[in-house]
C-alpha cells in the first residue's frame, strides 16, 4: 500500500514540475516512477494525477497525499538524523543515579562543562536509587551510577574517576581540631552526624569505629550537607565527609577536617554503566570529563 517512496515521488514531481525531472532527482527511470504511481493508484482505487495536455494536475486524492508528504517527509528525515546521531553516540539522554550523598557537589562540576560540550544530550539525576543502583542499571532505569562502593556484577563495568580522603569534620574550636589524626575512641563521647544511610554503608563506621568496637555517644542523621556542617560548626556534633567537600565549605562555615586514623581512609568515586554501552561516545565523554575535575 502507501509507503514513503510514493510520498517522495509526489513531493519531487511537485517541486520539479515534471515526471522526468522528478525521476532524475530520485535516481529512477521515468518508466519506473510512472509504474510506481500506477501501482499505487490501482491499490488505492483512485487516480493521483490527471493529464491535461502536457501537464499533470493532482486529483483531490493526490492533493491530500501531497499534503501528507509535506508533513511526513521532513519528520522522516529528522528521525533518520536523530537515530544516526544516537547510533554514533552524539545524542541521547544521560540518566545518572546517585549512591553518594556528598557527590552532588562533585557532579555539578562535571555536568556544567558536559552540557556545553554535548548540547544534544540531556542529563537527569535520579535520587531514588540510593543503594539500589545495581538494579536500576540492569533495569535500564538509569544509564550511569555514581558510587563510592561498586558492586561488580556480570554485564556491568565500574571505572574509578576521582580519589578522595574521608575525614572527620569538627568545629574550628573543637578540641580535635588541633590533633594530627583522630582515634576511634575520640568519638566515643561525640554525637556523630551522618547522612540517612545504613550503618554498614558508612565508612566512618565500617572502616573506623566498628573494627575498634567503638560507637559514638549519639548518632544523628541529616540529609543536607549544608545543614550538617552548620550543626558541626555550632558544636552540635561531628561528621565524616570527603576532604574536598569540607575544603569547599571552609570559606563560609568554620569547620576543620581531621584525618581519620593514622593512615587515613582513602576512597574513590566510581562511575558504573552497562558493559554494552561502553561504545556510546557521550557516556565515555562524561567519564573522561569526570576524571578531569580538579579540587583544591
Amino acid at each position: 500500500m502507501l509507503d514513503r517512496n510514493h510520498l517522495e515521488i509526489l513531493s519531487a514531481v511537485d517541486q520539479h514540475g515534471s515526471l522526468t525531472a522528478a525521476a532524475e532527482t530520485l535516481n529512477l527511470t521515468q518508466s519506473a516512477l510512472s509504474h510506481a504511481i500506477r501501482k499505487l493508484e490501482q491499490q488505492l482505487g483512485t487516480a493521483v494525477w490527471v493529464r491535461e495536455g502536457r501537464q499533470l494536475r493532482l486529483t483531490q486524492s493526490g492533493e491530500y497525499l501531497l499534503a501528507l508528504a509535506n508533513r511526513l517527509l521532513p519528520q522522516f528525515e529528522h528521525a533518520e538524523r536523530l537515530v544516526g546521531q544516537f547510533a554514533k553516540g552524539q545524542r541521547g539522554s544521560l540518566r545518572v543515579g546517585m549512591e553518594c550523598h556528598p557527590c552532588y557537589q562533585w557532579l555539578l562540576k562535571v555536568v556544567g562543562p558536559y552540557l556545553e560540550h554535548w548540547p544534544d544530550v540531556d542529563v537527569d539525576v535520579k535520587q531514588k536509587f540510593q543503594f539500589g543502583g545495581i538494579g536500576a542499571l540492569y533495569g535500564h532505569d538509569i544509564d550511569m551510577l555514581v558510587t563510592p562502593d561498586p558492586l561488580h556484577r556480570p554485564g556491568l563495568v565500574f571505572q574509578p574517576v576521582f580519589d578522595y580522603e574521608q575525614v572527620l569534620v569538627v568545629a574550628d574550636d573543637h578540641p580535635l581540631a588541633d590533633v594530627q589524626w583522630a582515634r576511634p575512641e575520640d568519638l566515643a563521647r561525640e554525637t556523630l552526624i551522618t547522612y540517612p544511610v545504613e550503618i554498614e554503608r558508612l565508612d566512618v563506621f565500617n572502616q573506623f569505629l566498628l573494627p575498634s568496637h567503638v560507637r559514638p555517644a549519639h548518632h544523628k542523621t541529616i540529609e543536607t550537607t549544608d545543614i550538617m556542617l552548620q550543626m558541626v560548626a555550632a558544636g552540635r556534633g561531628v561528621a565524616a565527609l570527603p576532604r574536598w567537600l569540607v575544603l569547599e565549605y571552609r570559606d563560609k562555615i568554620p569547620v576543620t577536617p581531621v584525618r581519620l586514623g593514622e593512615h587515613d581512609i582513602a576512597k574513590q568515586i566510581f562511575l558504573g554503566l552497562r558493559e554494552r554501552d561502553l561504545g556510546v561516545d557521550y557516556l565515555n565523554s562524561f567519564m573522561t570529563m569526570a576524571r578531569d575535575v580538579r579540587w583544591r
